[in-house]
């Protein structure tokens, strides 16, 4: 079984356990907070199927990847009406919240697991036991990726609502008419300038550092549980 299968097998099943949970996440609590919309539209199920955008989540992301670029993409968002919520300000924050939270949550439980899994080795391993750990190893960075990438304050990514609601109310409405040109400006600030103007660095100074910091959180816990 050659290299490309066997990367795949470990990435492809990790994303989209990853995707489904961030996307149901966000539809519990909003049924939780009073918003029963997701429930309605039957989103509220662990079929990725119902979560998968075929541009956001496959094209887009399998062309970046083959041409070298930054891998980012997107699920079809499970749709909130924060109007139903029972505080829309809060319930919002707290829906966008909920996503990345369990990707943060996912990638702990694969940490404790690749601990477990390597306990007592001395070497690096190989088979089907060196497979799983590079699963698991695909697994918590997918999650901690999806996570914090999530967070980025730019609509529509779910850190945009978090700093929509935490600011004043003339400021919020002002922040929410930069919505359209969100994904343009994600572009821009990912793909455009980094390509252009390499020497700044965007990725390498902004994007990675936060992504290993937290990575490395959880190879510690994996290690400290492998002992």
């Amino acid at each position: 079984m050659n290299d490309t299968l066997l990367t795949a097998l470990a990435l492809i099943p990790a994303l989209v356990i990853a995707i489904v949970f961030h996307e149901i996440a966000h539809g519990w609590v909003a049924l939780a907070l009073g918003d029963p919309t997701a429930k309605e539209r039957k989103r509220l199920t662990l079929n990725p199927i119902r979560h998968v955008d075929p541009f956001g989540t496959l094209i887009l992301p399998g062309l970046l990847a083959l041409s070298g670029l930054p891998v980012f993409g997107w699920a079809k968002p499970v749709p909130v009406n924060k109007w139903r919520l029972n505080n829309p300000r809060f319930g919002m924050m707290a829906v966008a919240a909920a996503g990345p939270l369990t990707n943060l949550v996912l990638a702990t439980i694969g940490a404790i697991m690749l601990g477990l899994l390597a306990r007592g080795l001395t070497a690096p391993p190989d088979g089907l036991l060196g497979f799983g750990v590079t699963a698991l190893y695909s697994f918590i960075l997918i999650n901690i990726f999806l996570a914090l990438f999530n967070l980025l304050p730019i609509p529509p990514f779910d850190g945009s609502h978090i700093v929509e609601g935490l600011l004043p109310g003339k400021a919020a409405v002002a922040f929410d008419k930069l919505r359209p040109y969100g994904l343009m400006l994600l572009f821009l600030v990912l793909l455009v300038i980094p390509y252009f103007f390499p020497g700044l660095g965007i990725v390498e100074r902004v994007v990675v550092p936060p992504v290993e910091w937290v990575q490395n959180r959880f190879i510690t816990l994996a290690s400290w549980i492998a002992g």
